[in-house]
């Protein structure tokens, strides 16, 4: 009787904790849901050892339609805020959690803003919040838009 020996590549191995995401790009506003997405993402890149990038899409208006409103300022606001709220939350967990972390600012509307911000990111995997707006579920959510791309897993955290 001959005896054979099964031959593994080791490309082809499979080896605990050394697969999954690099980098996991989160969206955030600043409403309930997003927050809740940013921590779920946190917990994911903490533990897959990834880069957390959290990415604020800042709305662009037409110029008429702000009507001399201070958009820009308003925006650059809310994207100081919610880095300040990061920040306070990244303290709250030193020690406890380590999650390396950068934030990002994309101009556009939400699902092209973070469509290129996943691409120049080279997002391996995509998490947003469900959307808390009722046309979203005639129209079709951010979510759902990025889900339908196909290019990157999506999380949708509600």
């Amino acid at each position: 009787m001959t005896e054979q020996h099964e031959q593994h590549s080791p490309a082809h191995r499979f080896e605990r904790g050394t697969d999954g995401p690099k980098v996991i790009v989160v969206g955030v506003d600043g409403s309930d849901s997003s927050m809740r997405a940013a921590a779920y993402a946190a917990g994911l890149a903490r533990r897959q050892h990834a880069l957390l990038a959290v990415v604020y899409v800042q709305p662009v208006l037409a110029a008429g339609a702000a009507l001399g409103a201070p958009v820009a300022e308003t925006t650059d606001e809310i994207a100081e805020d919610l880095v300040a709220q990061i920040r306070e939350a990244a303290e709250r967990l030193k020690g406890i959690f380590e999650v390396r972390w950068e934030f990002h600012t994309f101009r556009g509307d939400p699902y092209n803003g973070l469509v290129t911000a996943a691409d120049e990111l080279k997002a391996d995997a995509v998490v947003v919040g469900a959307s808390e707006q009722a046309g979203h579920r005639i129209i079709g959510s951010v979510a759902v838009r990025l889900v339908k791309t196909g290019r990157w897993p999506v999380t949708v955290v509600p």
